[in-house]
């Protein structure tokens, strides 16, 4: 799967900031079906890459958040199929986080769009927070928060 970072950026939607970031993926011939489609299932990859990379790309890397002894699961995933895209297609996934998590969850909004810059899938993904010695609920990295903080900042 090829990717590139393309952007970090702070955006104001209705007044609101929030952390965005946007990622390129090259659509691989084994990810397509036999209607030359990306297969349905491989959006959840997608997703992946968008959140591993805008993790990344603020300077805490899942495998960072793991060594303080936190896992991340996912908990709940909603995707909306608009259009498709085919082999060899370069998508942007535009990963955003709409609001700074306070507690035990985070949420990641995903959008794919095409060379076009055409919307062709939408995703809502929760993940929890989980103390991997106890694998109970814990709240969000103190780093990780500092780390998004300055996206929710007043302007």
């Amino acid at each position: 799967m090829e990717k590139q970072i393309d952007a970090v950026s702070l955006s104001t939607k209705a007044g609101e900031t929030m952390y965005e970031h946007h990622t390129n993926i090259r659509v691989r011939y084994a990810e397509t079906d036999q209607m030359d489609v990306v297969y349905y299932g491989n959006y959840a990859q997608y997703f992946e890459v968008g959140r591993v990379e805008a993790m990344r790309a603020i300077g805490l890397p899942y495998k960072e958040i793991e060594k303080m002894g936190i896992h991340m699961p996912v908990v709940s995933m909603e995707t909306k199929y608009i259009r498709p895209a085919h082999y060899d297609d370069l998508l942007t996934v535009k990963t955003t986080v709409p609001e700074l998590p306070h507690e035990h969850q985070i949420k990641f909004i995903t959008e794919v769009f095409n060379e076009s810059g055409k919307l062709l899938t939408q995703g809502k993904i929760v993940l929890y927070f989980i103390d991997a010695a106890t694998g109970k609920r814990a709240i969000i990295p103190e780093s990780l928060k500092e780390k998004l903080a300055p996206f929710f900042s007043e302007q």
